[in-house]
């Protein structure tokens, strides 16, 4: 029998996850090594991320050159250690590159995944009178600065006729979020999978609404420039973005397996990681990166500096290298379970 936690105890471990998300977090590095040869491929990683994926999936065996992994605790630490050429690649969500290119930084995203945006959710308590986002106009709202959810906010009000002015945001981390929202401090909290799933599996509140038709869905493999022109390195990049992309259908295929790994790498009750990958992690395909996906994210871009959050103009294309698309269908192909 799986022992159950009480919800207020779920959080911690989830601090280490792989997120969608940005925020203020710091990095540490791990040590473990995979493969053999004279050639060690640099990868950043985060708690449950690709190196998980791709040992449960079996992917790891065979490797004709070494990967070192380096674990980070989300996206802008790894993107700023991608910048430094500390890390030859690395897997973040959809506006850690955004912020990253904000900032000059050295970044190529290679790959990209689209799943649902299911997860994406605005929660409120369960004795919450609001019903629809056009309510929010006035509340508080908790979410992490600089995130994907801080998008999420953006859009899903914009979509119900508001704009981030109308409401009064908090900017906090998850940890201080989750205590302001138990607590009845503030009126709602914008956030992602598995924090989503943490909150409804213990009954603490309720979905508003969610960044499904509003967000883009998609999580990206993101590259050094200086790694890329590099042909020996070049062509590791492409065998492990092809493993990670059979990996990633494996996790479709064995959702159970995969959340039983996920738990105990990161510490996660087996009911919110398998709760998690039925809503979010599943649904995840592999797509081209493209001229829809460049526009998509430009939208992020171009909303972020017009909160004056990124200092000025965007242009997203010049953060991309398709030459790793090959036969992979468009970025807007629908997600597993999701209606063409």
């Amino acid at each position: 029998m799986r022992r159950r936690l009480a919800p207020a105890a779920l959080l911690l471990p989830l601090a280490l996850l792989l997120t969608a998300c940005g925020g203020n977090a710091t990095a540490g590095t791990g040590t473990d090594t995979d493969g053999q040869g004279s050639l060690t491929l640099e990868v950043g990683d985060q708690k449950g991320g690709s190196e998980a994926i791709l040992r449960a999936a079996g992917e790891l065996k065979n490797l004709d050159y070494k990967i070192k992994w380096s674990t980070f605790t989300s996206g802008p630490p790894l993107l700023e250690a991608v910048n430094a050429k500390a890390v030859d690649i690395g897997g973040v969500g959809n506006t850690p590159p955004v912020f990253a290119a904000g900032a000059g930084s050295r970044i190529k995203v290679v790959a990209a995944f689209h799943g649902t945006s299911k997860g994406d959710a605005i929660l409120v308590p369960n004795d919450s009178k609001l019903t629809k986002a056009g309510q929010l106009k006035g509340r508080s709202v908790a979410v992490a600065q600089g995130s994907s959810a801080n998008y999420q906010l953006v859009a899903s009000l914009k979509e119900a006729g508001l704009s981030l002015s109308d409401v009064k945001v908090k900017y906090l981390q998850p940890a201080d979020a989750l205590a302001a929202f138990t607590s009845g401090k503030v009126d709602a909290w914008a956030v992602w999978d598995p924090y989503t799933s943490q909150i409804l599996q213990g009954k603490q509140g309720r979905v508003l609404t969610t960044g499904d038709g509003v967000t883009n869905g998609l999580t990206f493999q993101v590259a050094a420039p200086s790694a890329l022109q590099d042909k020996k390195k070049a062509a590791a990049i492409r065998d492990y973005l092809e493993r990670l992309r059979r990996a990633t259908t494996w996790v479709h295929d064995h959702q159970e397996e995969w959340a039983e790994v996920w738990a105990k790498d990161t510490g996660l009750p087996y009911e919110v990681a398998l709760a998690s990958v039925k809503r979010t992690n599943a649904s995840r395909i592999s797509v081209a990166v493209d001229k829809p996906l460049i526009a998509s994210e430009q939208e992020i871009a171009d909303a972020f500096t017009e909160l004056k959050l990124i200092p000025h103009k965007v242009d997203f294309a010049d953060y991309v290298d398709t030459r790793f698309n090959a036969d992979l269908p468009p970025s807007t192909t629908p997600a597993r379970g999701e209606q063409p």
